[in-house]
């Protein structure tokens, strides 16, 4: 039989404690504490170890106890959950840290030119039209939680000069100087379908902030300013297409299919190589060639082994990813000053912790299918030069050499050639994956020397 509680039961439990925490500090960094979301969050400067923080100090109602102690070390990794219990009363609290980042993480001209930022040195260079009024410039400027900043972002400059930006949080504070150089001939550009920089894929944006921190007078521009004959070419001698697409495209008709804006700006790509201008192609965009002229009236001589991941899914590297210099091209230009590793004929390209798509553009070589039984049945047929092979020997880094007053072409179908991991693994740190810079770096130099 069941029994009710008494009143006498009911007497019998300590109710009137209270749960407060008056005061909480780290480190002598003192915590602060929110009632209704029962919250405590110490700030900390911008770099602060938290894996062992000493309480300080701890003050709660009278008689009340926690599962933490003054004068106890904890780590602040992660937040963590308080239990403070008075008699038969208790109340959860929350404990994290937050750090007093002062950054500045975009900074976009006119809705549309993207700034390249360099953290290091906390400087940020932006590559404008001449057309436009370098004197009256609107800034959109995205900077760290709870900062301010000054000048403050949506307010126009004159950017005819160096213009330096302010940003304070609570105990940290970053300077950045603005330089925006107005470019009327562009030496070189980054081709992609978004109408701006900003709108790229992530893969893509990483490749070309990239570039317009790093390669001298270069742009964005999309196939569609390109077909509208709105940039003045003269003096530019490179274009490079990063084609990223989740999952692949694999084949002439897949490429024919999704690569709409290149097969509509066919015609200016081409006249732009007849003329003697250079192309870098990586990724997907080493399909092209076969559609230009370059490897003469046969379009079906696409890469004919091609794959990839979602950037979303993108696989952990346990160590670093490699192809191998195709025998005899240790020397080339694309090669040089890389940071190498156990095996000298061996590109090495990612580290561990890195997450990586896996997006593949090769020539599968061999009697079994595709079409080329040997490296010399390609290089008769596509005209180009073999410098990089895959572990199975398949074709991924080539060349066409510049001749007859076209330009040269560089094309870079290896799954290891990558811009972007969405997240890295705890105790990430770059050794190799540097070697992606240092080798595009080389290619550009290599194609418009």
């Amino acid at each position: 039989m069941l029994s009710s509680c008494s009143d006498d039961n009911i007497s019998d439990l300590e109710l009137s404690g209270n749960c407060m925490i008056d005061q909480l500090s780290l480190d002598n960094f003192e915590g602060i504490i929110d009632l209704p979301s029962r919250s405590i969050i110490v700030r900390l400067p911008e770099v602060y170890e938290t894996s062992a923080m000493k309480v300080t100090s701890l003050k709660m109602s009278d008689g009340a106890v926690c599962n933490i102690n003054e004068g106890e070390t904890i780590n602040m990794d992660a937040a963590k959950v308080l239990h403070v219990k008075n008699g038969d009363v208790f109340m959860d609290w929350t404990l994290s840290v937050l750090h007093d980042e002062a950054r500045i993480t975009s900074f976009v001209i006119n809705d549309i030119y993207t700034g390249s930022i360099d953290q290091e040195t906390k400087s940020i260079v932006v590559y404008i039209p001449a057309t436009l009024d370098i004197t009256n410039l609107v800034p959109t400027i995205t900077y760290s939680a709870n900062a301010t900043i000054s000048p403050s972002s949506g307010v126009a400059q004159d950017f005819s000069q160096p213009v330096t930006y302010t940003v304070k949080n609570n105990s940290a504070e970053s300077v950045y100087t603005v330089k925006v150089i107005a470019i009327s001939k562009p030496k070189a550009l980054f081709l992609g379908s978004a109408p701006t920089m900003s709108e790229l894929d992530p893969e893509a944006q990483a490749a070309c902030q990239w570039m317009l921190g790093n390669v001298e007078s270069s742009l964005y521009a999309s196939f569609a300013d390109l077909r509208a004959g709105t940039l003045d070419l003269s003096e530019c001698k490179l274009i490079w297409w990063h084609w990223h697409v989740d999952g692949g495209v694999d084949g002439h008709d897949n490429f024919v299919a999704k690569a709409t804006d290149a097969m509509n700006t066919l015609n200016e790509l081409r006249q732009f190589y007849e003329n003697g201008g250079s192309l870098l192609l990586t990724r997907y965009a080493v399909n092209l060639p076969s559609f230009i002229g370059t490897t003469g009236d046969d379009e079906w001589t696409t890469p004919n082994n091609c794959w990839g991941q979602d950037e979303a899914y993108a696989e952990l590297c346990g160590g670093p990813w490699t192809f191998r210099i195709f025998d005899g091209q240790n020397g080339h230009a694309i090669y040089q000053n890389l940071v190498t590793g156990d095996n000298p004929n061996e590109v090495y390209c990612t580290d561990a912790g890195y997450h990586i798509t896996n997006s593949t553009a090769q020539y599968h070589i061999g009697t079994d299918w595709g079409g080329y039984d040997n490296y010399n049945v390609w290089t008769s047929r596509t005209g180009g030069r073999v410098l990089g092979v895959g572990g199975d020997g398949a074709i991924v880094l080539w060349e066409y050499p510049a001749h007859d007053g076209k330009g040269g072409i560089i094309c870079v179908g290896s799954g290891c050639y990558d811009w972007y991991s969405y997240t890295y693994e705890a105790g990430y740190t770059e050794k190799f994956h540097k070697n992606i810079e240092i080798m595009t770096k080389n290619a550009i130099n290599y194609l418009t020397k």
